[in-house]
């Protein structure tokens, strides 16, 4: 996948010479780098529900390929039980305090939800990088937000509500001193095969990829 970033105190140009990050860096863009348009369109066909967008088959794949380099998916933030609520029998709750993926020095989101919650996911890699008065359950130094932009929100077939990464780097400034953490936004950009379209389907609006015709443009 093709994708652009914004360096958020410095953030991007730490993670290439400071040895503590690097190793981490490069393993995060290689596993967006993988990801292709035919991977893409195999997960989105193989879901069992008919979607409105890619953006579930993208999470999926990203969700494998960084377990399979030793991410941490769903991490507490905190360790005191209250921040950590069960749902159900042997079931986690995909809860409030919890990151998206975390390994070492890094906290990651992946944020395709909605625009509503823009500044919580900014936050939340604040909150595992900080001290806090709430005993935690990991300690991170910096975050990387993974979020598509509006081309991508487009062609993908997103929602409109979605937060998109000109969103994410607009929130930035009035954050600014909130947020204490180095942060990477990275933007991921519209397949370069296709597109997904939207059809009504007995009420329910669904996605269905259409191949760009090269020949013909």
């Amino acid at each position: 996948m093709r994708y652009v970033t914004h360096s958020f105190r410095y953030a991007e140009e730490i993670f290439k010479i400071d040895d503590d990050f690097k190793y981490l860096w490069l393993e995060v863009l290689s596993t967006i780098e993988s990801i292709s348009d035919n991977d893409i369109i195999e997960e989105f066909n193989s879901e069992k529900r008919e979607a409105k967008s890619i953006s579930e088959a993208i999470n999926k794949l990203i969700d494998k390929r960084l377990k399979e380099k030793g991410w941490n998916a769903q991490s507490f933030i905190f360790s005191d039980p209250r921040y950590q609520k069960e749902k159900g029998k042997g079931k986690k709750e995909k809860g409030t305090w919890r990151l998206d993926f975390s390994k070492d020095n890094i906290a990651i989101e992946v944020a395709f939800n909605h625009g509503g919650n823009v500044s919580w996911n900014l936050l939340k890699p604040v909150l595992s990088s900080e001290l806090n008065h709430v005993e935690k359950a990991i300690q991170t130094k910096a975050g990387i937000l993974i979020t598509a932009t509006d081309a991508m929100k487009k062609a993908g077939g997103f929602d409109g509500a979605v937060g998109s990464y000109e969103k994410y780097i607009e929130y930035l400034k009035p954050l600014n001193n909130i947020l204490t953490t180095p942060l990477v936004i990275i933007g991921l950009e519209p397949p370069e095969s296709f597109i997904v379209k939207h059809y009504k389907v007995e009420k329910q609006t669904i996605g269905r990829i259409e191949m760009f015709d090269k020949k013909n443009n």
